[in-house]
């Protein structure tokens, strides 16, 4: 094979394989930032077209809070029953006076237990508490 025939024919080779690579690197990045779902099969749907899927990081517009289930660093946030939910609320209405319970439940980035409320000024806080029903920390905003 002569000298230029080689040069063309590895020049075409490292095309396609940055082309392929570039190709490759997309739909990894596409894949690592889709949504994962539970549901395994899906009933056809007549309805109107659902809205665009949220940006990374936030919950599906159709997201009940009141539920949970806000996933973190691999753990689904679930919402407390009995006397457990009972000592976290005693807890965080003791650190927020006059605020409104919204959910508690386990906490998937730091705490044993969250409280999400809503303070007497309408604000929205989420009140950490430790294994002890102790408040940790108050933190402002929806989480």
């Amino acid at each position: 094979m002569n000298r230029t025939r080689k040069a063309v024919v590895g020049g075409a080779l490292a095309a396609c394989t940055l082309l392929g690579g570039g190709i490759g690197a997309a739909l990894l990045n596409g894949t690592a930032n889709a949504q994962t779902s539970t549901s395994t099969t899906a009933a056809p749907s007549t309805a109107a077209p659902t809205q665009p899927a949220p940006p990374s990081g936030q919950p599906p517009a159709n997201f009940d809070p009141t539920k949970g289930g806000h996933v973190a660093n691999g753990i689904t946030e679930a919402l407390l029953t009995g006397d457990t939910a009972d000592k976290v609320r005693a807890a965080a209405l003791a650190a927020v006076p006059g605020g409104t319970i919204q959910r508690v439940e386990n906490d998937a980035e730091g705490s044993p237990y969250e409280a999400h409320m809503t303070k007497a000024d309408g604000t929205q806080v989420t009140v950490k508490v430790d294994s002890n029903f102790k408040v940790t920390s108050t933190e402002n905003g929806p989480r």
